[in-house]
């Protein structure tokens, strides 16, 4: 069984970089919770699915590095930096064409091989502000 690093690794490579919805469904639990950005919380695979695809609406080459990870037991936190274009239609808003780059932390609690909970940490509001200024 894979290791809760590894899981965080996956989630990143598999849902962002390669966007497999399919992943989704496998990583994480169906009763799962995300705690998202913004006071946004999902449950479940097929609500996560939903946000994946706003944003991949927004910025569809968006492109994910893991900077560092750290696990101790179940858990797993991954420190990751996006770059992105927003060029598509997402997010309740047109597209600037402005160029992104965000730096996150997402914690994640595994249990059984599968996330079961996950906490979202970056800057929603400078994302909306640099997809919101002119190009």
């Amino acid at each position: 069984m894979s290791s809760p690093k590894e899981i965080g690794a996956r989630w990143f490579q598999e849902v962002w970089n390669e966007r497999k919805s399919s992943a989704i469904y496998e990583l994480f639990a169906e009763d799962a919770k995300g705690h998202l950005e913004g006071g946004l919380e999902v449950t479940g695979p097929t609500a996560f699915e939903a946000f994946q695809k706003s944003i991949l609406a927004a910025l569809p080459d968006i492109k994910v590095r893991i900077i560092n990870s750290l696990s101790d037991g179940d858990d797993a936190c991954i420190l990751w930096q996006a770059t992105a274009t927003h060029t598509g239609h997402g997010m309740d808003m047109a597209p600037s064409g402005n160029p992104v780059k965000m730096r996150g932390m997402t914690w994640f609690h595994v249990e059984n091989g599968r996330i079961v909970e996950g906490w979202d940490s970056w800057d929603i509001g400078g994302l909306m502000q640099t997809m919101r200024s002119p190009a």
